[in-house]
């Protein structure tokens, strides 16, 4: 086994519309020394894509910075499935599990890669470090520094975290080196707590998280996550009520809040707690229904009841005796999990994807289209231009026509042609006034004007035509 500890910079903070600008990371043994040379490389934004200003202004990153130097897509999708993502390999990132594995899957996904693979397959798996840093700070927080924001509140930013323990962090926002300073916080826990370190990589497997967190043998459970709120160092303890609203998911209740009022409510009342909009959030009396899901393969961060001790305790503001005052009510009313589901099913669902991109999630890849896919990824323009497979799954066909059209524009035979720029003409007309607005309000504060010039040089580079 093998650690890759990686990071991305992106043009936006939405996987399905915004891109990777940069790609860095490191591979380590198990002892997390490293081996080989760090990857660093940027990767091409296509003529479709407004970067996200906000974005560039802080990573410093241009689109013409990635012309210039970067990787197609394929080129970039090739290399990391065969020389990154290799057998074997725990991917390693901080909050990746929420944001830069996604871009990555949905990087795979336009590029005809299977979008998770990646992940699980051939001893693959991945690791996010943020929930590491969430438990040890509230359970074992001895022989690290811990550093709070202006409010004396906790705060896990990298790079305050790196400058309080004096770890190289030359840049932060720059890939490669928030992966060092990663990397040197990693090496920091492992050597102070040992014990919780290995134990939390044990979680990678949804399987060793069903032990602890389970519906057949509810037992209350100690879990760090950023819903739990800086002010309880996002740390609470929990009790398993009902199955989750997807896969491998189960409902859990936050045991630091007495769920009598809760309790003989309907599941239309809970529902409308828990679905509240952000007006009726923000009025005074609102209590919010202190309900999470759990997703067994996203590597929570959960811990037995056991190591919950005194310090942990009244580090967290949180008693055994409060605890199991509060679980006795809950265990006496064993038909409120299941109110909770049905309040959970309530929820209006989110309207479907009507851009192929953003339908990663409506299905797997039929297993007869991956040899169709594979010869897409094998294909040059040449070969494209004469391949027209007949994909099982209807996304797969305007998929490759986006994909000739970014990274293989001369495979394009004429009503292709045609359809793409009716395409980026729609796309791009919808976006410019946003876009523009956002530089606007930029030039006013931003003192980095050679960033600014850029995009609107980027912008006016791939208007439509007309």
């Amino acid at each position: 086994m093998t650690f890759f500890f990686y990071d991305l910079e992106t043009s936006g903070l939405n996987a399905r519309s915004q891109r990777i600008m940069q790609f860095a990371g490191q591979r380590t043994d198990e002892s997390l020394k490293p081996i080989g040379e760090p990857v660093n490389l940027l990767v091409r934004l296509s003529d479709d894509i407004l970067p996200e200003p906000y974005a560039i202004t802080v990573t410093g990153i241009t689109p013409q910075m990635t012309l210039a130097d970067g990787l197609t897509e394929p080129e970039f999708a090739r290399f990391v499935s065969e020389e990154v993502f290799t057998p074997n390999t725990v991917a390693v990132g901080y909050n990746n599990i929420r944001f830069d594995d996604e871009f990555i899957r949905h990087t795979f996904w336009r590029n005809f890669y299977d979008p998770y693979e990646w992940a699980w397959s051939d001893g693959r798996s991945r690791w996010d470090m943020l929930d590491v840093v969430r438990m040890t700070r509230a359970l074992r927080p001895d022989g690290v520094k811990w550093p709070v924001d202006e409010n004396g509140g906790a705060t896990n930013k990298l790079e305050l975290l790196s400058k309080a323990n004096g770890l190289d962090h030359a840049k932060a926002h720059d890939a490669l080196s928030d992966v060092e300073a990663l990397i040197g916080l990693a090496r920091l826990l492992k050597d102070k707590q040992p014990q919780l370190f290995d134990y939390l990589l044990t979680l990678r497997s949804k399987n060793e998280v069903a032990k602890l967190v389970n519906l057949e043998n509810p037992k209350p459970f100690v879990y760090a996550s950023g819903r739990y709120g800086k002010e309880h160092d996002f740390t609470t303890v929990a009790f398993p009520l009902a199955l989750g609203s997807k896969p491998n998911s189960v409902l859990v209740y936050d045991l630091r809040y007495d769920p009598t009022n809760f309790l003989g409510a309907t599941p239309q009342a809970l529902a409308s707690t828990m679905f509240a909009d952000r007006e009726l959030r923000q009025q005074e009396g609102f209590v919010p229904l202190p309900v999470k899901e759990l997703t067994y393969n996203k590597c929570p961060a959960v811990a037995p009841l056991g190591v919950f001790d005194a310090a942990s305790q009244e580090r967290l503001h949180l008693s055994l005796e409060t605890v199991e005052k509060h679980l006795k009510l809950l265990t006496a009313n064993p038909t409120f999990g299941e109110a909770v589901r049905t309040a959970v099913e309530m929820r209006e669902p989110y309207a479907p994807s009507t851009d192929v991109e953003g339908q990663l999630y409506d299905g797997f890849m039929p297993d007869a289209d991956k040899a169709k896919c594979a010869a897409v990824r094998s294909a040059d323009g040449h070969s494209l231009a004469d391949f027209h497979p007949n994909f099982v799954d209807d996304r797969l066909g305007e998929l490759l026509l986006r994909y000739k059209a970014r990274w293989f524009a001369d495979s394009l035979a004429e009503d292709e042609r045609k359809t793409w720029e009716e395409y980026r003409k729609t796309k791009l007309t919808a976006s410019f006034p946003a876009y523009m607005e956002t530089l606007s309000k930029l030039a006013n504060t931003s003192k980095d004007t050679y960033l600014l010039e850029e995009l609107q040089l980027w912008a006016e580079s791939i208007a439509p035509v007309e």
